[in-house]
């Protein structure tokens, strides 16, 4: 099986999303002040029937030092898209070989991870306080890995900025309440979306004291769906502003399979060494 990050992985900065200066069949044009619109767009086009993927984690410290880990990832949607099962897997190294990750992403509700460590065999949920914590030592959180509701989020639009040649709206998300800051490991989002596509170009992450902490950027867009016109990005790196490391997330192979089997979305397949 081929498995990929929704990253995965997930956010809609890192899942499909329509393709960069090209406009949408049934665009939406949202009036400047409506924030949430944009964003409930931007997770509408980002997801996908189902894919599999290869994809390699780079990970560097302070010093530049790199660790190098390979995941696969398989999701499909379920419940006519009110749902997103995702599975992870690490295939190597040899320390991090067959730990895996199983999400289920839903739209309206709060969403279920469990985690599988096979040096003890042992699978377990990860709860809410734990979503903001790093994911397998990356820059990227547990957080990372799902679309975030956009419920759970008070939006305004800042403005509109030109990043690479596309015109984009910068819209910030602030949780809405401290519960969820707390979740998601950040007091407000600040985000980059193209108005043509609703592609999630860049993201900057503010702490609890109002600082710049780590920063996204998401290229190099492929197109996997041609008939739905979904693509993904090739190329995510989040920076830590406050530590000096970074990770970097590259696709290696992915094929879109509105077909995987239902079976790898259980507790069960996750456990299968």
């Amino acid at each position: 099986m081929m498995l990929s990050l929704a990253i995965l992985v997930a956010l809609p900065c890192f899942i499909p999303s329509a393709h960069p200066g090209k406009a949408l069949a049934n665009p939406i044009s949202p009036p400047s002040s409506d924030g949430k619109l944009i964003m409930e767009k931007a997770r509408e086009v980002a997801q996908v029937r189902g894919l599999e993927a290869v994809s390699t984690l780079c990970i560097y410290d302070a010093k530049g030092r790199e660790r190098i880990r390979q995941t696969s990832m398989a999701s499909r949607e379920f419940d006519n898209g009110a749902t997103e099962k995702r599975i992870i897997r690490f295939l190597s190294p040899a320390e991090v070989k067959g730990t895996g990750m199983l999400i289920y992403d839903y739209r309206d509700k709060n969403d279920d991870m469990w985690i599988y460590m096979p040096a003890l065999r042992k699978t377990r949920r990860i709860v809410s306080t734990e979503k903001s914590k790093s994911f397998m030592g990356s820059e990227f959180s547990n957080s990372d890995m799902t679309a975030p509701n956009p419920d759970d989020f008070n939006y305004t639009v800042l403005g509109t900025e030109t990043l690479d040649g596309t015109e984009c709206w910068v819209v910030e998300a602030v949780p809405v309440s401290g519960e969820i800051m707390d979740e998601m490991g950040y007091q407000r989002r600040v985000i980059w979306i193209g108005k043509m596509d609703y592609v999630v170009r860049k993201a900057d992450y503010y702490n609890q004291e109002g600082e710049l902490f780590k920063h996204l950027t998401a290229n190099n867009i492929k197109l996997i769906d041609p008939k739905g016109g979904k693509y993904m990005a090739m190329y995510m790196e989040m920076v830590n502003e406050e530590t000096g490391r970074r990770s970097v997330m590259t696709m290696d192979k992915i094929q879109y399979n509105p077909d995987v089997k239902e079976d790898y979305f259980t507790i069960s397949y996750l456990e299968k060494l």
